[in-house]
């Protein structure tokens, strides 16, 4: 049982030393966890587990080894794939503002919502959305998620109406990981990254110099001399160009939110925004709405924008290869008389350092997403999740 332990904290992506494993032995042997579970669980977390990003891949690999092997509401990991989508959630949210008010008092009998739970984990094969049947998403039985009835079962999925009595196959630490699309907070977090502190500003003397105010008093036999010093400012100067429209609309939240933190971390010497759909072409909009005259043109970038501000490009990159390679392939507006490759090819000429943030990047080189592809060797490119954006804001700032 503890050699399939460890395999599944190996499996579920946790990295356990031979050490670590040792100390949890040493820490069983000399019965810190008692008989108790739940102890065992936290002893465990406490000594295999680095960090809080990693207690979701913990939790799954304990209840694969420790879980009872069969439970009549136990549920596979082919249910979980099929309930729990980011963008069914989503949507679910969306559509929940709209409902809140019509939510009435119900009578719930619990029994028999089980009892029918039972039966359609037994006879379900398949993934279901919609529908008043079968365990799914967006339906109106008493289990599954993000459905209109009031009360019963959830399964997996995030919590709506907050009406259900029972909750099966939920994830406590998911929004921990760092393999997951982030938030407000931690693109925050992750954009303190991009940092490059410089006193060779044009500004006043106004943060009080510690070490040289000290050396100056004492030189003067203890008469104080306070000596005054530029503070100093982030230098850097960012330039964040994002994809709106289309295959980017399921995503137009997550935009805003990526827009929202980077002009709140006002330290930056410089910000400008500005969007595009599907390719960089030969201008750029101001808004996210990418309508037609209320652009600029992208070489006024080359002529006003220094080549050390730092780009990033946001995108699905899920464009045809036309509309890439092509010099008529923008079907929105000019192309200028290049293609969205050649536009690409004078971003990467004239600015020193840009990332290409991807919410939904295919792994490796996806033959099937050609354009995505050939833009990866072009642009670094990096699943838009906390470590992505992390790897992403790193390669910035590396002097090279």
């Amino acid at each position: 049982m503890f050699q399939n332990f460890f395999d599944a904290l190996k499996k579920a992506g946790l990295k356990v030393t031979l050490s670590e494993w040792l100390t949890f032995q040493e820490a069983l042997d000399k019965g810190l966890a008692g008989s108790n579970m739940t102890q065992f669980y936290y002893l465990g977390r406490s000594i295999l587990v680095k960090s809080e990003t990693e207690f979701d891949k913990y939790d799954m690999a304990f209840e694969e080894c420790f879980l009872p092997a069969h439970k009549e509401t136990e549920i596979s990991k082919n249910m979980l794939q099929w309930l729990d989508k980011e963008e069914i959630n989503d949507l679910f949210h969306e559509m929940q503002l709209h409902e809140m008010n019509r939510i009435e008092e119900v009578t719930i009998d619990k029994e028999m919502v089980e009892e029918t739970f039972k039966d359609r984990l037994r006879d379900q094969d398949s993934e279901h959305n919609g529908g008043s049947y079968w365990i799914g998403t967006m339906g109106k039985t008493s289990f599954g998620n993000t459905g209109g009835n009031i009360g019963g079962i959830r399964v997996g999925g995030s919590t709506g109406y907050q009406s259900a009595f029972s909750v099966v196959g939920a994830r406590k630490y998911r929004d921990f990981r760092d393999d997951r699309v982030i938030d407000n907070r931690q693109f925050q977090m992750a954009l303190r990254k991009l940092r490059q502190f410089s006193t060779k500003l044009d500004i006043p003397e106004t943060e009080l110099d510690i070490d040289n105010t000290i050396d100056k008093t004492c030189n003067q036999g203890g008469m104080l001399h306070i000596v005054m010093k530029k503070p100093r400012k982030n230098a850097v100067k960012l330039l964040l160009l994002m994809d709106s429209g289309g295959t980017m609309i399921p995503y137009s939240s997550l935009l805003n939110e990526i827009f929202q933190s980077v002009h709140k971390a006002n330290h930056y010497k410089d910000v400008k925004t500005y969007y595009f759909h599907n390719c960089i072409y030969s201008h750029l909009y101001k808004t996210p709405e990418c309508e037609n005259g209320d652009w600029i043109e992208t070489e006024w970038l080359f002529r006003n924008l220094d080549s050390d501000y730092k780009v990033i490009i946001v995108g699905d990159a899920a464009m045809a290869p036309e509309e890439l390679y092509s010099t008529t392939g923008n079907y929105r507006g000019p192309n200028g008389g290049l293609s969205g490759w050649e536009w690409l090819l004078l971003m990467t000429k004239h600015f020193k350092k840009l990332v290409w943030l991807n919410p939904k990047m295919a792994p490796g080189d996806a033959p099937w997403r050609e354009a995505e592809t050939a833009i990866k060797g072009l642009i670094p490119m990096y699943k838009l999740t906390v470590d992505g954006l992390n790897r992403a804001m790193t390669k910035l700032m590396v002097n090279k």
